[in-house]
């Protein structure tokens, strides 16, 4: 560890810690504590300071339920410690290269957990790999649960994806301080963090604030609508014992609201032929009037470059670790069909078509994957190629974990040690843990951070772009393999509308 490093930002001047690789600067505000009323309003600016600012070290957390585990698996280095109790929880930690001898392209990280959970201090997201490789990495905390995502009629909708909005803007003003280049953002998200970096890039008031997106294993088909909305507020009334509004909840301790969020899980949002757009993993979404993907296909966010993929085995995050891929029946594929696909059997029947070989495990997992996260990620980038002048490029991750005894395999969250260059903690090796016991291969996690840097750098990863006539994915794993996605169609069989490839 090397001397502090201050820096002057317009909101006050911060004291960092110098790296061999550079700098961190932890638990920096971009807006004001959202507490009482302002947990449902926009967010605010943060009072400026004066005295210097110590942030080295990690602050507060959003409010949110501990989440340790899904089933046998562990979920500490995805999920981070949980709540850490502070009011001034809209905070960034910025990752800074050592040599600043230009301006350093900038990359902004949402972080997924269900809109639920997680954080910035996740072990995951640390950003030393990115400054390594000269890129100022900026991590970010928004409002999770009720505050950042319950539908009120008197509060603006969809308040975490405001704070990400009011992150960008702080982050414009701020960046050159930092050696990044405020003409150069990438946004980029997974999972959760994904979908909101999707709405983000569809919205008209991120016009200006970032340049590329990177989507990994999001859905631009992930959004719920009012009507859905509103079911969910109607079952956190009942269980707080009020008429929900942005004034009866001002009163309400944070806690009440962790209390009762995952109770609120349990709520049927299938509104007539409407299903609940993430299976039911989550109470909470972007509540939007139209999917990302149709705000992408009308021409909003057409002028940012995009890289999007999802994992091969997407679904296997929430099947294998509770036992859900053992024994798998008939009416274990029709109950999964029938969340998102109003004839279930024709569904499965396809899958069964496309996947001669299959045995039941493969299905039901292709069945998941494809509904939570495959098709909407397609959909986002047909979306793009189509309405956009701006490049896409699509790919998939292949590398199976032995987690399990190896049912885990290529999981939601996967990539991640990948990106962040994080394959080597401790806590990421294991049977129980996240990355098996098997060793991954030597060089993807470099592979992988160096393709997410050039994109940032110059708009391209390395591989050919995905276009409306050719539909280029690049397969990452053990190899890469650039495919053609019109290679593998089959179009003498007839999909359902939910299966169908764009």
């Amino acid at each position: 560890m090397k001397s502090p490093l201050e820096i002057t930002t317009t909101s006050g001047p911060v004291l960092g810690l110098r790296r061999e690789d550079g700098a961190v600067f932890f638990d920096i505000p971009y807006a004001a504590a959202p507490t009482g009323a302002h947990r449902f309003a926009p967010p605010r600016p943060h009072a400026p300071w004066t005295d210097v600012r110590y942030s080295g070290m990690p602050g507060p957390t959003a409010p949110q339920p501990r989440r340790e585990t899904f089933g046998v698996l562990d979920m500490t280095p995805y999920f981070g410690p949980g709540w850490i109790h502070g009011a001034d929880y809209l905070t960034l930690t910025i990752w800074t290269p050592a040599v600043r001898d230009r301006r350093a392209p900038v990359m902004v990280f949402v972080h997924g957990g269900g809109f639920l959970g997680g954080s910035t201090r996740s072990a995951l997201y640390d950003g030393q790999a990115f400054a390594r490789d000269g890129v100022v990495l900026i991590t970010v905390n928004y409002r999770l649960g009720i505050p950042g995502f319950l539908h009120l009629d008197d509060a603006p909708d969809n308040r975490g994806l405001l704070d990400v909005l009011a992150a960008l803007r702080w982050i414009q003003s701020n960046a050159a301080a930092f050696g990044g280049d405020p003409a150069n953002v990438t946004l980029f998200g997974q999972s959760a963090g994904a979908i909101l970096a999707g709405g983000v890039v569809t919205d008209p008031a991120s016009r200006g604030l970032l340049h590329r997106a990177i989507l990994q294993s999001g859905t631009g088909t992930g959004a719920l609508t009012a009507e859905q909305a509103e079911l969910v507020t109607e079952a956190a009334g009942l269980e707080l014992g009020l008429t929900p509004t942005a004034a009866t909840l001002a009163e309400v301790p944070d806690g009440r609201f962790v209390e009762i969020t995952p109770r609120l899980a349990t709520v049927d949002l299938r509104v007539r032929d409407t299903f609940h757009p993430l299976g039911g993993l989550t109470p909470f979404s972007l509540v939007l009037d139209r999917q990302p993907a149709a705000y992408l296909a009308a021409g909003h966010g057409v002028d940012v470059d995009l890289l999007i993929g999802s994992n091969t085995e997407e679904g296997n995050l929430y099947l294998a670790p509770q036992g859900g891929l053992a024994d798998v029946g008939e009416t274990d594929l029709l109950a999964a069909a029938a969340r998102s696909q109003r004839n279930p059997a024709e569904l499965v029947e396809a899958y069964r078509l496309r996947r001669p070989d299959a045995a039941g495990p493969e299905l039901l997992s292709a069945i998941v994957s494809d509904a939570l996260f495959g098709n909407g990620t397609r959909r986002m980038a047909a979306a793009h190629a189509t309405a956009s002048a701006a490049r896409t490029f699509l790919y998939e991750f292949t590398w199976r974990s032995s987690a399990l005894d190896g049912t885990l395999g290529a999981a939601h969250t996967m990539e991640l040690p990948f990106v962040f260059d994080r394959v080597g903690l401790p806590e990421l090796h294991g049977q129980r843990a996240l990355l098996g016991t098997d060793e991954p291969p030597a060089d993807l996690a470099r592979r992988m951070r160096q393709a997410w840097v050039r994109f940032a750098t110059t708009g391209d990863p390395g591989w050919a772009r995905h276009t409306v006539d050719h539909r280029a994915t690049m397969h990452i794993g053990g190899r890469w393999q650039l495919r053609d996605a019109a290679g593998d169609r089959l179009d003498a069989v007839k999909f359902p509308a939910a299966l169908r490839k764009p």
